[in-house]
């Protein structure tokens, strides 16, 4: 870092800021993420602004030699990324078993990182960070949509035990690729029906929230009473 700098150095920096956050700006807002354009692009200029006023203030002239031992200005970036922690929290939602936000958490983190390296005149490592921070939110992005995923569901079944046995809706279950964590049978020898609760898991890819066609063929088995399931 340079101690003294003009303003052509300046609006490089700034000028590379805004094109690297708002190309990740802008793939953020694509997909309606918490942190879109215009929040990316706030964050990633309010680091480098306070980079590029930490890089001014390290001007030694005028100065006593202890002066760095009184002012620390260092501080003023570290204060910043420590900020930017609270709007990370703020991206981050729950939603029953599920959490969202947590790349974009992640990706203002970066943001904040890619802009003090502009604002501190590591032009080739802020360049680098944020071609790589496109690699990895658009390239990776393939990757998860291609990822299986745990899928489980709570099952419930009523069958007439003279068409269907418990061992017979096991190895239906088992065949079609199913994994049981639970299982627990009632039978009711008046009624001649046999009562099951069980949870069932298995993998998918992300975007695949369907029934699986085993339990549909399950379901339409000859036999079966009642089918139920729930998430």
């Amino acid at each position: 870092m340079p101690l003294l700098i003009g303003w052509q150095e300046i609006a490089l920096r700034l000028g590379l800021t805004i094109l690297a956050c708002g190309i990740l700006g802008w793939e953020r807002g694509r997909t309606e993420r918490a942190a879109g354009l215009r929040t990316v692009l706030l964050v990633g200029l309010a680091a480098c602004v306070a980079m590029i006023q930490t890089n001014l203030l390290l001007a030694t002239t005028g100065k006593t030699p202890d002066s760095f031992a009184v002012a620390d200005v260092l501080r003023l970036p570290l204060g910043i990324l420590t900020g930017v922690g609270f709007l990370g929290a703020g991206a981050i939602l729950r939603r029953g078993d599920h959490v969202t936000g947590l790349t974009t958490a992640a990706s203002l983190w970066l943001i904040t990182v890619i802009g003090l390296c502009f604002g501190g005149g590591q032009i080739g490592l802020g360049i680098s960070a944020s071609l790589i921070a496109v690699v990895v939110l658009q390239g990776l992005k393939v990757l998860d949509k291609r990822r299986k995923v745990e899928r489980h569901l709570r099952l419930r079944l009523v069958w007439e035990t003279a068409e269907l046995t418990e061992a017979d809706i096991r190895a239906d279950l088992k065949r079609a690729g199913f994994d049981i964590s639970s299982w627990s049978v009632k039978s009711d020898r008046r009624q001649g029906t046999g009562d099951l609760t069980c949870q069932i898991y298995w993998y998918a890819t992300p975007e695949d929230y369907d029934l699986p066609p085993a339990l549909r063929q399950l379901q339409e088995k000859h036999g079966i009473v009642l089918f139920d399931w729930s998430v």
